[in-house]
C-alpha cells in the first residue's frame, strides 16, 4: 500500500498523561455535561428539575486540550473568561445503549478538568438562540490533569474545589452531581457509540467566575488529583 503524501505534516494524535505510567492515554472525543449541579444551574439562571429534565451535552475539539501545569494566553474575543472545575471520566472501553448497572465496565479512570468558557460569548449566543461553539470550543479551553487509573471504579463522592490566586471560588462534593457517573455514561451511550479514549467532563459546581491575565488557577478532586493553570497576557 502506498504511503500517503500530505500537503503539510498532520497534527499529532491527542493524548494525555497517566499517573505513575510512561504510557499515554489516546484521546478520541471530548464530551461535556451542562448544568449537572443544582446550585450551578441556578446561578446560571437555568434551574434543573431532575424529575423532568435529562442531561444535555456539548463537545470540544481534542485540539482544545491543555495539560495541567501549563500557561496559556488570555483568549481573544472575550472580556469575561470563566473557570469551571469538573470531574473527568476517561473511558477505556466503548459501548452503546449501556445499562447504568453495566456502566462501570467502561471506566478506565478519572482526572481533574477545567472547562474554560468565554462567558460573554455564551450569554450572547444563549439570548439569540445560537450554538455555544465559539464560547466553549476555543484554544486551551479543556485543561486536564494526568489521569488516575481506576478501572471499573465508580466515584460517587469526594471534595471538588478550585482556587484563584489562593482564594477559594468553588467548593463542593461529587455527591452533589444531579446525574452520577453511571447515569451519564448510560445516557450518553444512547446518543453516541462510545469509544475507548472518550473523555466525559461531568459538569461544574457553583462558584464559577471570571479570571484575568496574570492569575493562577488551582484545583483538586479528592482521590483523583490536582490541576493548575497560569493565565498570561494575550498574544
Amino acid at each position: 500500500m502506498p504511503v500517503p503524501s500530505y500537503l503539510w505534516a498532520p497534527p499529532q494524535p491527542a493524548a494525555v498523561a497517566v499517573q505513575h505510567s510512561d504510557a499515554l492515554f489516546p484521546v478520541h472525543r471530548l464530551f461535556f455535561v451542562g448544568r449537572n449541579y443544582l446550585a450551578h444551574a441556578s446561578e446560571m439562571g437555568r434551574p434543573v428539575d431532575p424529575r423532568r429534565d435529562r442531561p444535555f451535552y456539548f463537545t470540544k475539539s481534542p485540539s482544545a486540550l491543555l495539560a495541567s501545569g501549563s500557561s496559556a494566553p488570555y483568549p481573544q474575543a472575550t472580556s469575561n473568561y470563566q473557570h469551571e472545575i469538573e470531574l473527568v471520566v476517561a473511558l477505556g472501553e466503548g459501548g452503546a445503549e449501556v445499562a447504568p448497572e453495566e456502566a462501570h465496565r467502561l471506566v478506565y479512570g478519572y482526572a481533574c478538568g477545567l472547562d474554560m468558557t468565554r462567558r460573554d460569548l455564551q450569554m450572547a449566543a444563549r439570548e439569540q438562540g445560537k450554538p455555544w461553539d465559539t464560547a466553549k470550543d476555543c484554544e486551551h479551553s479543556a485543561v486536564l490533569s494526568p489521569i488516575a487509573a481506576m478501572p471499573g471504579v465508580v466515584l460517587e463522592r469526594g471534595r471538588i474545589e478550585l482556587r484563584v490566586d489562593g482564594t477559594t471560588r468553588q467548593d463542593s462534593d461529587l455527591a452533589s452531581m444531579i446525574w452520577g457517573v453511571r447515569e451519564l455514561i448510560a445516557d450518553l451511550s444512547r446518543l453516541y457509540h462510545l469509544r475507548a479514549g472518550d473523555l466525559i467532563y461531568t459538569g461544574t459546581p457553583e462558584g464559577v467566575g471570571a479570571v484575568r491575565a496574570g492569575q493562577r488557577i488551582e484545583g483538586s478532586i479528592e482521590g483523583v488529583g490536582s490541576i493548575a493553570l497560569e493565565l498570561r497576557n494575550a498574544v
